[in-house]
Parts: structure tokens; C-alpha cells; sequence
């Protein structure tokens, strides 16, 4: 038995082999057919732009290599103006280079198509790579706003964390989109919860790539009584457990005594030395601003304040406010979008 075992155990070892090198042709593959658009979109846009070609040539040469390549797709009219657009885009921009190739064209041509500024297309770039985000969640984060929110929205947390660990402030958010849950409006702080703990793979897809779910209603003993944390994490990032506690009310600074006293008792009992200090995220049904600014400043945990949603907002009412924040901050610097992607050159 025990040699059956050892068996399976070595053989599981040559499977990830296979698994990790199939998933290195697929991503050689990717970045050959990403250069391979960006060669044909530079070399129609050199001939459009010296007029050499019309735009008439473009329908003739998608025809031709239609008969040339049989079998050989995505050469079409529409698609060879988009590997122009691509190349017209992005041509000199060594900052996203590298992201580019690890992105598929179907990514790229949605990051393209819904952009409105350079930093946008940055921002979701970077953000997709990191994330590793399917198209379909790359679509339902444009349809949720998140440069916008992301822009207009910082996350609202203690001054503990703004002035000693900033770093965390990029892993959060101000608000969560929480309408893959499909909850009514009138919903009870367990059935928040339940529902949570059943979308569990949509839930750590909204937090991000680097949290790891611990448990559900996590036990803490402080003295002789027992407490219990909604939801723990742990942020492989920033090397910390994150306690979050979930409120379907609006937001009363009472909530956060209750989360520090958490943090306290995570900290005491179950963080393991190598581990930084315990963050608090308090996810709120809703919340008014300078309540929650007076609350985290008088707190000396690491913690932050959030709202949930359990429906995607009006994306065009938020483009509307970003248009009007750029109109008022023209010479503001472009927002900081931090990435450990490497950079390169097409």
C-alpha cells in the first residue's frame, strides 16, 4: 500500500511536468502570434501611412491570404484593422511591451475596444497579468468601473497603514462587486455570509490573486470566551492574515472596536512570528465618508473600511465623474499602477 503510494506520488510529479509544459508551448505560442500581429499591423500602417496602400488593399489582402492560408483564421478585413490599431496604439510604449505578449488577443482587443485613456489600457494591462484574469472577468471588470472606481475612489483606511505599510493600500478597494451572488436588497448578515462562503472562488477573484481563504467564522478564544471572525484570509503579498467582518447595515464606528479587538487577538494567538500584523477590512452595505474618516483616525489597528455591492454600478455615470476629476486635475500625474511584470520591447 504504502509503496502504491510512493508510485502515485512520482507519478503525480511527471504529470505537473507535462501540465507545466504545456502550459509554457501555449504561452510561447501566444507571445509568437502576438508579434506576428503586431509585425502585420506595423507594416499596413507604414504602407497606409505613405500611401502605398488604400484602405480598398486591406479587403484584397485579407481575401488573399484567405486563399493562400486555407485554414489559417483571423486574417480577416475587420481583424487586420485591428492588428493596425494595435500596432498604432501601442508603437513606442516600451512600458507595456512585455504585458502585450502575455495577454491574449482576444484580451487585447478588449482592453483596445473599451479603453478611453492611455493609463487605462495601462492599468487593465497590468491588472489582467497580474490577476490573471479570464476575458470574461476582464470584461466584467471594465463593466464594474474599476479604473474608475480605482481613480476616484482610493481605499479609506487607519493611519497606521498610510503612513507605515502603504503597500497594502494597492490590494484593496473602496467597494467590492458583489453581484455574482444575486442577493435581493433586503438580505441578512447570513445570508451575506453564506452566500460568500458558496461563491467562494468568484469572492477571492474580486479580493485579488494573493488572497488565500483560511476559514469561515474563525474561532478566537480570549479568555475564557469564545469570538468568532466572519471571514480570514491571508495575503501572500504582504505576508498577513486578513480578518474581514461583513456589516449588511451602514457603517457605525462601534464596528471597528469589534475589528481591532480581532486583530489584537489574531496577532496574540495565531500569527506566526514571521508574519506581519494582522489588516481588518470592515465590509459595509454602505457608508459616509467623513464618519469613516474620523473612525480610522482614531484606531491604531491596521485596518480599512469597505463597501459591498450587490450590483454593478452605472458604468457611464462614473466615466462621466473621471472625464470631470481629469478636466479639474489636468496636471495631475497620471495614477500609480504598481506591477512586478518586467518590461520589454516589441
Amino acid at each position: 500500500m504504502n509503496q502504491d503510494l510512493i508510485l502515485k506520488g512520482q507519478f503525480s510529479e511527471i504529470a505537473q511536468f507535462i501540465v507545466k509544459a504545456r502550459q509554457k508551448a501555449m504561452q510561447t505560442v501566444n507571445t509568437v502570434l502576438i508579434d506576428l500581429y503586431w509585425q502585420i499591423g506595423e507594416y499596413i500602417s507604414h504602407k497606409i501611412a505613405h500611401a502605398e496602400w488604400g484602405n480598398g488593399i486591406v479587403e484584397q489582402l485579407a481575401q488573399y491570404l484567405a486563399q493562400t492560408q486555407p485554414g489559417v483564421r483571423g486574417f480577416t478585413r475587420a481583424n487586420l484593422f485591428r492588428m493596425r490599431q494595435f500596432y498604432a496604439i501601442y508603437q513606442g510604449d516600451i512600458k507595456v511591451a512585455a504585458l502585450l505578449r502575455q495577454l491574449s488577443w482576444t484580451h487585447n482587443l478588449i482592453i483596445i475596444s473599451k479603453s478611453k485613456y492611455p493609463e487605462e489600457r495601462e492599468f487593465y494591462l497590468r491588472m489582467a497579468v497580474q490577476e490573471r484574469w479570464s476575458s470574461r472577468e476582464l470584461e466584467r471588470q471594465f463593466k464594474s468601473g474599476l479604473f474608475e472606481r480605482v481613480v476616484l475612489s482610493p481605499p479609506k483606511a487607519s493611519p497606521i497603514i498610510v503612513e507605515n505599510r502603504p503597500e497594502i493600500m494597492a490590494s484593496f478597494k473602496d467597494a467590492y462587486m458583489l453581484e455574482f451572488l444575486q442577493l435581493p436588497n433586503q438580505h441578512a448578515e447570513a445570508d451575506l455570509h453564506q452566500a460568500l462562503v458558496n461563491k467562494l472562488k468568484a469572492f477571492l477573484t474580486e479580493l485579488g490573486s494573493e488572497f488565500c481563504f483560511v476559514g469561515s467564522q474563525f474561532p478566537l478564544q480570549v479568555g475564557k470566551r469564545d469570538f468568532f471572525v466572519d471571514l480570514l484570509f491571508f495575503h501572500r503579498g504582504l505576508n498577513s492574515l486578513v480578518a474581514i467582518e461583513l456589516k449588511v447595515g451602514e457603517f457605525e464606528p462601534s464596528h471597528l472596536g469589534q475589528l481591532s479587538f480581532y486583530l489584537g487577538a489574531l496577532d496574540r494567538n495565531i500569527k506566526k512570528p514571521h508574519e506581519s500584523a494582522s489588516i481588518g477590512l470592515l465590509l459595509c452595505a454602505s457608508k459616509e465618508d467623513e464618519v469613516v474618516e474620523y473612525a480610522l483616525n482614531t484606531t491604531l489597528s491596521p485596518a480599512l473600511i469597505a463597501e459591498y455591492k450587490t450590483q454593478l454600478p452605472n458604468k457611464a455615470l462614473l466615466q462621466a465623474k473621471l472625464h470631470e476629476f481629469y478636466l479639474e486635475n489636468i496636471s495631475a500625474e497620471p495614477i500609480a499602477i504598481t506591477s512586478n511584470q518586467k518590461e520589454g520591447t516589441l
